[in-house]
């Protein structure tokens, strides 16, 4: 098969300026001159395979779609996403939403190659004109499909959305007033990231509302959801209401001891141990008629001590050392799921070791510690 040397110019291009990288700034990760790039962007020179390889990871994309004639870049997404939220991302940001795409496609491939098939959420549909109803809904549907319990809380809410093949990962964000966003990714589908700079329960919250996005909000111009600290609106008091729902079901709500004769170190108790931060328990229980507008208002205020919450995804028997390494991995974007997804693939000789690291996003030295890491081994 012939390569079109223009349209593979121009996809490359379109991913440096995706990424607001100068051609200056390619030239000296890649190590390639100023005018042979001009050159491969305007389909002048035919770039060498290893030349490929090296801007395939610059960009954090799979080299196949430089040498494919697929027109439909992976990029199409974020092209959208720019458009409409292009101001909030930095280049830093624009790197790590790339890599998290990158992450995704990755899991996807190796989920593929395990013969894993994820219980995908079947489709809901919202009946009436109620958004705060079609969030109640939607939760109600959720948790049935995932065969909760009335008054069921699971803490690790990540894992459960994987459960239903989002691909699901935390990321640290310059911006801290982005709390995620949700990709519906045309080939993988919903893609979930969410900022790892938060409050872990937080992070929870966040992680359910952006999946409220993925179930709900299925229309086509719906494939791009940013969820900001101004976002306001009934699709977001919608997806705000399927996470309450979600993480804090209302026969819980109700099954609780009477509010009223709660201190407010009582207050904070409850809501640690459900997982959720105070200003979120407070909304629930004003919604759920459990408590006034007044005491919900106050309670709002709390907070719950961070050194009470821990990470699920962080083992609690984690050396310090061993605690901070992973703590690293997680703020880059990386997840138990898809290492352990990848040391299969590696023992099932389905990928080598050094397609591994690339898929980790991580340099080949790495490998082994992370192997440690995660109680997994190099064969």
């Amino acid at each position: 098969m012939s390569i079109d040397t223009v349209e593979l110019g121009g996809k490359i291009r379109r991913y440096r300026e995706q990424l607001q990288l100068l051609p200056a700034d390619v030239c000296e990760q890649a190590g390639i001159s100023p005018e042979r790039l001009a050159g491969i962007e305007v389909g002048t020179f035919v770039p060498s395979g290893d030349e490929i390889l090296i801007l395939s990871d610059v960009f954090r994309c799979d080299f196949r779609f430089f040498i494919s004639n697929e027109k439909l870049a992976p990029f199409e997404e974020t092209r959208t996403l720019y458009r409409k939220y292009g101001g909030d991302f930095s280049k830093a940001d624009r790197l790590a939403v790339q890599e998290f795409l990158y992450l995704c496609e990755s899991e996807a491939y190796l989920e593929a190659e395990a013969g894993s098939e994820a219980a995908r959420c079947p489709s809901f549909v919202p009946r009436g004109t109620l958004y705060t109803r079609h969030g109640e809904d939607a939760a109600a549907f959720v948790r049935g499909h995932l065969q909760y319990s009335p008054r069921e809380c699971r803490a690790n809410t990540f894992d459960e959305f994987r459960r239903l093949g989002f691909h699901v990962f935390r990321r640290k964000l310059a911006n801290s007033n982005i709390s995620g966003l949700c990709i519906r990714h045309h080939e993988i589908g919903p893609c979930i990231l969410i900022n790892y700079s938060e409050d872990w329960y937080r992070q929870r919250f966040s992680c359910a509302h952006e999946a409220g996005h993925a179930v709900i909000d299925t229309g086509v111009d719906d494939q791009v959801v940013v969820t900001l600290s101004r976002t306001s609106g009934l699709r977001e008091t919608r997806a705000n209401r399927f996470a309450s729902c979600f993480l804090l079901p209302p026969p819980l709500l109700q099954a609780l001891p009477d509010p009223a004769s709660w201190s407010d170190s009582e207050f904070l108790i409850h809501a640690n141990s459900l997982m959720v931060n105070a200003q979120t328990f407070a909304i629930a229980l004003k919604e759920a008629g459990r408590v006034g507008v007044e005491q919900s208002h106050r309670w709002k205020k709390l907070r719950v001590p961070k050194s009470a919450k821990a990470d699920p995804e962080l083992p609690a028997d984690l050396a310090p050392n061993s605690r901070q390494r992973a703590e690293r991995l997680l703020e880059n974007g990386l997840t138990t799921h898809l290492v352990h997804l990848g040391f299969r693939a590696l023992r099932d000789q389905h990928i080598s070791a050094a397609r591994l690291a690339e898929m980790l996003l991580l340099e080949p030295v790495d490998l082994e510690r992370v192997a440690q890491l995660f109680g997994e081994a190099l064969v």
